[in-house]
């Protein structure tokens, strides 16, 4: 056991220290993505998976302020855990739209829905 601890001490030596900008990076990058996904894409459900995308770098950026905060705090993972609340009820309701309009319509392309009052 001896031996593995010493490697990983040293392995652990060559990787670089993780910093905030590094998780603002990933945030930024998940973010343009998302909005990529909201601002391309024709089918309902890419787009809500583009809205997905921009409340997890929403979190990333909560849970990485809030561990980089000079004042030790879990406000960063209360506001993550409510976001993915909010997530998880957006979701629902999002497909429960998603299956109305292809009910109505046929289809799930956002184009070719052109309004929903008939």
């Amino acid at each position: 056991m001896g031996s593995l601890d010493t490697f990983w001490n040293e392995f652990a030596g060559w990787l670089p220290r993780v910093q905030l900008a590094h998780f603002l990076i990933v945030g930024a990058a998940l973010f343009a993505l998302g909005i990529y996904a909201i601002a391309t894409r024709k089918n309902a459900i890419m787009v809500l998976m583009g809205v997905e995308l921009v409340l997890n770098a929403a979190n990333i950026n909560f849970v990485a302020f809030a561990r980089y905060s000079p004042v030790p705090s879990f406000d960063g993972q209360v506001a993550a855990v409510f976001v993915i609340i909010l997530a998880a009820a957006e979701a629902a309701i999002g497909l429960a739209i998603v299956l109305n309009i292809y009910h109505r319509f046929q289809t799930v392309n956002v184009d070719e829905v052109s309004s929903l009052k008939e």
